[in-house]
């Protein structure tokens, strides 16, 4: 990640690389390609911010993007997201993934699945789901596995649990491994989560109120410090 934040607004050249800048983009020769994630586009042979926020990189697989808590989710290929199947037809499901058009997801898109066998998933069902195929002037397209294995690797139907919404920031912080809430969390109660990218988080734990207990401390932890969600958990903990 940059060392220090970096602000871009709308319209904004993202330089190449400064050995004086660590917030602009490198190129090595272990990853010689630039990732393009959200808010970031290429223009001829420039890369253009389309949005403000703040420039973001990650080390695996090179990637930069722009992170801001905008409230509609706009689909991006590879992201993870969960949604809610709002309707059956005969060949995909329509899923709710709270961007601005509802998604697309093929009935055989799960692990294993074929004309004969196949899942039977009726609306209201939750799904966590993989974005194979964004453009602004289609629906995203999803699919239930991960495309390097075959296998489901969590993808697939999301069964009993609670889901809460939150920025979009949030989402993308809590799959950072530095993000203290969840291992703080961990060390006191067992749970299962998936984080989708599009501003939905599930949880699933023992029982309903360890369940909206750990959904609730994962949303108030985004603008604290790694001591106040240290000082939080030891207090809900205390409570129980």
């Amino acid at each position: 990640m940059p060392s220090e934040l970096k602000v871009v607004l709308p319209g904004d050249l993202i330089p190449a690389a400064d050995e004086n800048d660590n917030s602009q983009m490198e190129v090595d020769d272990e990853a010689p390609v630039v990732r393009l994630g959200p808010g970031l586009t290429q223009v001829q042979e420039d890369i253009v911010s389309m949005k403000a926020g703040v420039l973001k990189h990650q080390d695996t697989g090179n990637k930069w993007w722009l992170e801001s808590n905008q409230r509609r989710y706009v689909a991006a290929t590879g992201e993870s997201v969960i949604g809610i199947v709002v309707a059956r037809l005969a060949e995909y499901y329509r899923v709710d993934i709270g961007a601005a058009q509802s998604a697309i997801l093929p009935i055989l898109a799960f692990e294993g699945a074929t004309k004969k066998n196949k899942p039977n998933l009726i609306p209201g069902t939750l799904v966590y789901a993989r974005v194979t195929l964004a453009n602004k002037d289609m629906e995203a397209e999803l699919q239930c596995f991960n495309p390097s294995s075959g296998k489901a690797d969590g993808y697939g139907e999301l069964k009993g649990g609670f889901v809460v919404k939150c920025s979009l920031g949030l989402c993308r912080r809590l799959l950072n491994p530095e993000t203290p809430i969840l291992s703080f969390l961990g060390e006191h109660f067992p749970f299962e989560t998936a984080v989708g990218m599009n501003g939905r988080i599930w949880v699933n734990s023992e029982g309903p109120k360890y369940t909206i207990l750990l959904a609730n401390a994962i949303k108030n932890s985004e603008y604290l410090s790694e001591a106040q969600c240290k000082a939080m958990v030891d207090s809900l903990v205390d409570k129980l």
